[in-house]
């Protein structure tokens, strides 16, 4: 075997910061340390990985060796973009790779792994936010607007049905029926935009899951079987509890409607995951360990909404307002956390990330 280098040193903090999966490499090609986000996505200790030929242990698919040589000779970093790369035990994700001498040191390299498929979620989550600002401002413009000639159009039918015949009643009603059916809709777009601010505090989220379990069990989801996979040793989230509730309620929802009448499964899934981190305005990573997944076995989302189903007024259901996830999105991003979707049929899975509530802000009660 070639002879492993000494640890090379690494700032604690900033190195356990990185949010993408980060490899240093020595000279003879054998890992000398890695992050926590690379033992995740590695599936491995770094203890374990050390000493390990890195290309036995990440497989990229590019002449790795020519770029890491390139890399030390010229003693520049380079990008390699969209290809693929998997620790063997995972699919394929197409990545960025980058390869970068170590200023002190040009022998060792530091690969740095950027899963796109996390890169184009949260663009498509920015973009999202400001479509949903720009809609939601207007929407309640002409929600406001719209309403009262809906008022009159309503009262003037229930007057004329007073004089009607058996046969033009039934238009009549349709009318009425149709106006409420309207109104109703423009009442949920502007309760959409009215969110109040969420009133943020330490809060257990199997607490705002089993609130939403219960609530849906005895109303639209009796004919659905909920499995609960927690991980009962997560901490705190910081989080509005009836909002958190309202987030879980409305994703059971949508699974639940997704089954339809024969029913289904719905898997409650909670577990610990610090690769995933977004960035604040101010430059500072935002770390979202805590991951709540809601996976149903229904028939996916269509094909022509997977991408925006976070928007408003975009649904896959006839007769849906589309505005019952994008009420989902606004919820967790004021909690600044972040909500995703893989679906294919059979499994779609809605996972939300969010952050662990500071320290500052646990009672001495709850950290016992």
């Amino acid at each position: 075997m070639k002879n492993f280098t000494a640890p090379y040193p690494v700032p604690g903090v900033i190195w356990a910061s990185l949010p993408t999966p980060a490899l240093l490499v020595d000279a003879q090609g054998l890992i000398l340390e890695v992050n926590p986000a690379a033992e995740v996505f590695l599936n491995a200790s770094a203890k374990g990985l050390r000493g390990q030929p890195a290309l036995d242990r990440v497989h990229i698919d590019a002449d790795m060796d020519a770029a890491m040589a390139r890399a030390r000779a010229n003693q520049a970093a380079l990008f390699i973009n969209d290809v693929d790369v998997t620790s063997g035990e995972r699919p394929p994700l197409q990545c960025t790779v980058q390869i970068a001498p170590m200023a002190d040191n040009a022998e060792i390299i530091m690969l740095l792994i950027s899963p796109r498929e996390i890169a184009d979620r949260l663009g498509r989550a920015v973009q999202a936010k400001t479509a949903a600002k720009s809609a939601i401002g207007m929407a309640e413009m002409l929600a406001h607007e719209i309403k009262n000639p809906l008022a009159g159009i309503s009262g003037a039918a229930q007057l004329l049905a007073m004089n009607l015949s058996p046969e033009d009643m039934e238009l009549a009603d349709l009318i009425v029926a149709e106006t409420k059916r309207i109104v109703k809709l423009l009442e949920q777009v502007e309760q959409f935009g009215n969110v109040r601010p969420p009133e943020r505090k330490p809060v257990n989220i199997h607490d705002a899951l089993d609130r939403a379990r219960k609530s849906a069990m005895v109303g639209f989801a009796t004919q659905m079987t909920i499995v609960e996979e927690y991980d009962p040793s997560l901490p705190n989230t910081f989080a509005d509890l009836d909002q958190l509730v309202q987030v879980f309620l409305n994703l059971i929802k949508n699974a639940a409607e997704a089954a339809g009448p024969k029913g289904g499964t719905i898997r409650l899934h909670t577990f610990y995951d610090l690769s995933l981190r977004l960035r604040r305005k101010d430059g500072t990573g935002n770390p979202l360990p805590l991951q709540v997944e809601i996976i149903d076995d229904g028939p996916g989302l269509p094909a022509h909404i997977a991408e925006e189903v976070f928007e408003p007024f975009v649904s896959g259901r006839e007769n849906g307002t589309g505005l019952g996830l994008a009420l989902v999105s606004k919820i967790i991003t004021e909690h600044d956390g972040w909500i995703a979707v893989d679906s294919v049929p059979g499994r779609t899975v809605f996972r939300v990330s969010l952050p662990m509530a500071p320290a500052d802000k646990i009672t001495k009660k709850e950290r016992s």
